[in-house]
């Protein structure tokens, strides 16, 4: 960026620095390892009304999946368009919109996850018998190509395309970023922090979070063990990567819920 300023006036910087960045081979320390926003940005995780503009506004997710992210990751400031509010999954027993923890029983598991390969087949299947609302508050059957489920580990990538039909995708959420569907499945795979392969902070990334939730249009739908809403935390930031974990509804607590 530095270079490219000498031979321009004015530079625009566009993105989001809280999706996730491009895949790099190489490593870099602190804080050389951050973007041009993630410089401009500083501590906020947003751009201050002085510095630039932020758009509000998604129209892609429902008011309640939005309302998880804003609050988590863009400090409280997007919001849906109001068309959004119409989509949802009926007929199912699962809320027609929002975002919410489903508690998977496992031990020992790092990088595949049997238990939660079964409890999303088994979503997966009464998904498919319900139906959709679009945005023009029209109404159709749920297809495959309405459910993505996301992994963070290729172990459970593999063992869900084993399980799921070729109809649903399956992917790692770098693979699904700038993608949507009306429904989005997430394995947490790992049993507990302590049992993570690549650490707390890689599966527990508030960007990761961001970027797999997010793809839902209605509903989104966390699988993962009890334990890991209970990891031991040993510094400030990793309080924060669990409290948004925390922040995810849980299923059961919902009224009418199995």
């Amino acid at each position: 960026m530095v270079a490219m300023g000498r031979a321009a006036r004015n530079i625009v910087l566009v993105g989001d620095p809280r999706q996730l960045p491009q895949v790099i081979q190489g490593a870099h320390p602190e804080p050389a390892s951050l973007s041009c926003l993630d410089w401009v940005l500083g501590d906020r995780a947003t751009i201050p009304p002085d510095r630039g503009i932020f758009l509000p506004v998604s129209r892609r997710m429902h008011p309640e999946v939005c309302r998880f992210i804003s609050e988590q990751v863009y400090e409280g400031r997007l919001t849906s368009h109001a068309d959004t509010a119409r989509q949802g999954v009926s007929g199912t027993r699962f809320p027609e919109a929002g975002a919410f923890w489903v508690p998977v029983a496992h031990e020992g598991n790092a990088q595949i996850s049997t238990e939660e390969v079964a409890a999303i087949q088994t979503a997966v299947a009464e998904l498919l018998q319900g139906e959709w609302t679009e945005k023009d508050g029209t109404d159709r059957p749920m297809r495959e190509n309405d459910i993505i489920v996301v992994a963070p580990y290729n172990g459970q990538v593999n063992a869900l395309r084993d399980a799921l039909s070729p109809g649903i995708r399956v992917g790692t959420v770098d693979k699904f970023q700038g993608q949507e569907a009306p429904v989005c499945l997430v394995s947490m795979t790992a049993s507990s922090a302590e049992e993570t392969s690549r650490g707390m902070e890689f599966l527990f990334s508030l960007n990761r979070i961001n970027v797999a939730v997010s793809r839902a249009k209605g509903l989104a739908l966390v699988f993962g063990a009890t334990r890991l809403r209970e990891a031991k935390c040993e510094t400030v930031e990793q309080m924060r990567l669990i409290n948004t974990l925390c922040a995810v509804t849980a299923l059961a607590e919902i009224k009418g819920a199995p």
